[in-house]
């Protein structure tokens, strides 16, 4: 008896071997690095780490937690890796943004005499993201027709798919590819059919998607979400009432298009009727009130996604921080901001980056500098973010000092980084500086100057006065300029009373821009200003011929969580009469002091 006693194992015994087992078993899934660490000891100490099948799932979940050395160990430490285990590298190579070395996994599993299999192809298709990446696919393709891969839908589907992303050359190889195949099935037809959206061949894509045999919801929302991104709602419209069947997706993408095209109202009906709602309608409609800042609006449907128990996500937070900061609508990004704090996404670099962004963008640089100081991690984004805030507003020293502790603090400077540094010197006019950093753009941090960098310069020198070396400088540019850059050098001309160089510009502009008002005015004010009037009359007759009117400048104030837009003598606001009894008033106390108005022509 007491033999069976000793012989028979405590249920505690099994109920562990069992969660453990299970563990092992959902371990590819597993993102919690400090649990995968706890399996990877247990596995390591029962030596089953070597295991041709369960190294897969070690791999596979130290590359969820971004644990490339480790997970490289692990393959390494397996004796004779079989077909699967090459795969899951290729697939964590992958996954890791590591094309390179994802070839290279593809191309040991060869020299080792392991054959692929018809995972292995749509493995190493995702890696063709690079600029090479067209290239990699055309290989891919000669390897799926040598080892007889062709006619497994899975493979040519996968294909088709990569191809489809590179634009209308890599359109041809999938369509040629697709029109070759024996057998399709619906992935095949949705592959191509998203293949054309992208390349915004919408008249192609609706004639494949009419022939369709047999359409998902994937293929009537790939459609639906093209017609939806050329703006063309109408049509977007009628597909969506004829689907059969509607997926959050469906709704979604119908709301983002009419917020998109400005049809809030729509926007909002569609969102009101929808069955089920998840945080991406939530976020597409509340982005879309804030971006057209109409902050009551968006603070309401905020306050009832909260109502509705929906936290905030990631996705959330950036999506309508962003929109608060193309608008101008602070109150709200300050809203978002107070429940950031208290979340865990306050330490996320994104997170953070767009809201130093947002403030930046409204004006709060002193509340901007207060996240920046208080981050745990930045990345260039968050110095460029920053930087380019404090250019803006005239804080240049400052804008400058920045970019000189980047450096310091082993960050390297890109283009957009320049693009702040030069915008900080031409709103102090520091043309020797600017001159400096320009020039050691490319020499020193390999950053090619681009037509932005060529723009910052010209205006900066045509303010100053350098109008020749203004000149000169769009001469040497390797691109042809735009009308924005010929249009700088225009306003400095103007600036500057220069006719004889202004006429050098003139016709380029105009043939760039034709129907652009502010350009004609800009002619006809330095026509005025040299007397010539039979030109201003001239220059004038040919805009009405046009048909170019200048439209009014117009500012946004933020109000009570209600942007305002006004322009000059603007008398379209309820409270027009008590707004202008305060400016006479203003404009009284200034005359008082010695206040004198200067007006040009």
């Amino acid at each position: 008896m007491s033999q069976v006693a000793t012989s028979v194992r405590p249920p505690t015994f099994f109920s562990h071997r069992r969660l453990f087992e299970q563990k092992v078993a959902d371990l590819g899934k597993c993102s919690d690095l400090n649990q995968v660490k706890q399996i990877q000891a247990r596995l390591i100490k029962a030596n089953l780490h070597r295991d041709p099948f369960v190294a897969p799932k070690l791999i596979s979940a130290l590359s969820l937690c971004r644990q490339i050395t480790s997970f490289v160990n692990v393959f390494n430490q397996v004796h004779e890796p079989n077909v699967l285990l090459y795969n899951t590298l290729i697939r964590a190579f992958t996954y890791n943004s590591l094309p390179l070395q994802a070839f290279s996994a593809f191309f040991h599993m060869q020299r080792n005499g392991i054959h692929p299999d018809n995972f292995t192809f749509p493995f190493l298709l995702k890696a063709c993201t690079d600029e090479f990446g067209f290239r990699r696919i055309q290989m891919i393709h000669t390897q799926v027709i040598k080892f007889g891969f062709y006619y497994d839908i899975f493979v040519p589907n996968a294909l088709i798919d990569s191809y489809s992303k590179w634009g209308i050359a890599g359109l041809k190889d999938a369509k040629k590819l697709f029109d070759g195949m024996e057998e399709r099935d619906v992935v095949s037809w949705n592959s191509i059919l998203s293949g054309l959206v992208k390349a915004r061949e919408l008249g192609e894509a609706r004639l494949l998607f009419d022939e369709m045999p047999e359409r998902d919801t994937v293929s009537w929302n790939t459609l639906i979400d093209g017609y939806a991104k050329a703006g063309e709602m109408q049509v977007a419209f009628e597909l969506f009432e004829k689907m059969p069947q509607r997926t959050i997706v469906s709704w979604s993408t119908m709301i983002w298009g009419y917020c998109k095209v400005g049809d809030l109202d729509m926007a909002r009906f569609l969102f009101d009727k929808m069955p089920v709602k998840n945080l991406v309608p939530w976020t597409i409609i509340i982005s879309g009130y804030a971006e057209k800042g109409l902050g009551k609006e968006a603070s309401t449907l905020y306050d009832e996604m909260q109502e509705a128990k929906l936290k905030p996500d990631l996705a959330t937070v950036v999506s309508i921080l962003t929109a608060c900061g193309e608008s101008g609508l602070l109150a709200l990004g300050k809203r978002i901001h107070g429940y950031i704090d208290g979340t865990k996404l306050r330490h996320n670099t994104q997170v953070c980056n767009s809201l130093l962004d947002m403030y930046s963008k409204c004006g709060a640089v002193n509340r901007a500098l207060r996240v920046f100081n208080g981050m745990v991690q930045r990345d260039v984004v968050t110095w460029n973010a920053m930087l380019q805030g404090l250019a803006v507003h005239g804080h240049c020293e400052e804008a400058l000092h920045l970019f000189s502790k980047m450096k310091q603090e082993g960050f390297k400077p890109n283009g957009i980084t320049f693009v702040g540094v030069l915008c900080a010197c031409t709103h102090a006019g520091l043309v020797k500086e600017a001159r400096h950093y320009f020039s050691v753009m490319e020499r020193d941090y390999g950053v090619v100057p681009q037509i932005e960098h060529y723009g910052c310069m010209i205006d900066l020198l045509g303010r100053g006065g350098f109008l020749k070396e203004a000149f000169d400088l769009v001469k040497s540019m390797p691109m042809k300029p735009n009308a924005i850059i010929l249009g700088t050098l225009l306003g400095a001309c103007r600036m500057h009373n220069s006719l004889e160089l202004a006429e050098d510009v003139i016709d380029q502009l105009i043939e760039l821009e034709i129907s652009d008002s502010g350009n004609y005015a800009a002619i006809s004010n330095i026509y005025a200003a040299a007397g010539r009037w039979d030109d201003v009359a001239r220059v004038r007759m040919q805009m009405k011929g046009e048909g170019a009117q200048k439209p009014s400048g117009s500012s946004l104030i933020e109000v009570d969580n209600v942007l305002h837009q006004f322009t000059v003598e603007d008398r379209s606001h309820p409270d027009s009469y008590r707004i202008y009894r305060m400016i006479y008033r203003l404009g009284e106390h200034l005359r008082q002091v010695g206040y004198v108005s200067k007006t040009g022509h």
